[in-house]
């Protein structure tokens, strides 16, 4: 096996380092910062798993990827785990493993500060989406009396709502939280919509057994003792109480 592909436990602890697809262009969990260093929560999960299991935080080599090319990579064997904003779902789990989630993500709704306060505020409001968003469902569901507006991009959003056209914008909570870092005069309304468990993409197969077995005891040790609660909370992002 190559040793630029993703291998069994033994053969990374030889090889001496994990490979791990990561976001590059998703603040908090995974992004460059101004100086270009890749930071986030994903990113301090990457270097704390292999600060666990090869002794070395920086035991780690990531591999930016783009949404599409999430499974792919670890399902070609190009590397060992991804920690790239993965939603675990049953479809999923039929080609890749995942390790318990280490954030619950879901839909939320953001709105300028001072101008809502909970989800009845803007129950009756027009509320902007992402065209094609799976958010959109659950939206429909929960508020049947918004007024859905569909944008092309977060700035078209963005655009929207300082014009006082729309009242709200919904996405994930995870990038709503990125939005909240650079526009702070926004924040995100306390309810989630819906829970999407984030985990640890990993290869299927007897022989990946070992690393599986190593990264689910250490998310469950991570969640346990506070660390991941922790970390997302730093890093800005809602956390289910």
């Amino acid at each position: 096996m190559s040793k630029s592909n993703a291998a069994e436990f033994k053969e990374i602890r030889q090889r001496g380092y994990l490979l791990v697809a990561v976001k590059d262009n998703s603040p908090p969990l995974g992004f460059r910062d101004r100086q270009g260093k890749l930071r986030g929560l994903e990113i301090e999960l990457a270097q704390k798993l292999a600060a666990d299991l090869l002794g070395n935080p920086a035991a780690v080599k990531f591999i930016p990827v783009a949404n599409r090319d999430r499974l792919n990579a670890v399902i070609e064997d190009k590397v060992d785990l991804a920690i790239a904003q993965v939603t675990a779902t049953d479809s999923r789990s039929r080609l890749v493993s995942f390790s318990p989630p280490y954030y619950i993500d879901g839909a939320a709704i953001i709105a300028k500060k001072a101008t809502a306060e909970s989800l009845n505020d803007v129950a009756k409001k027009t509320v902007a989406v992402l065209k094609g968003s799976s958010t959109i469902p659950t939206v429909k569901y929960l508020l049947p009396q918004v007024q859905l507006l569909g944008v092309d991009s977060y700035q078209q959003a963005h655009a929207l709502l300082e014009s006082g056209i729309a009242a709200a914008f919904t996405a994930d909570a995870s990038v709503l939280s990125g939005w909240v870092r650079e526009y702070p005069q926004y924040e995100i309304l306390p309810t989630l919509l819906s829970a999407e468990p984030l985990a640890v993409v990993m290869p299927k197969g007897l022989q990946y057994d070992s690393l599986r077995q190593q990264v689910n005891a250490a998310i469950a040790r991570y969640t346990t003792a506070g660390w991941l609660r922790q970390r997302a909370v730093f890093w800005g992002l809602p956390v289910v109480k």
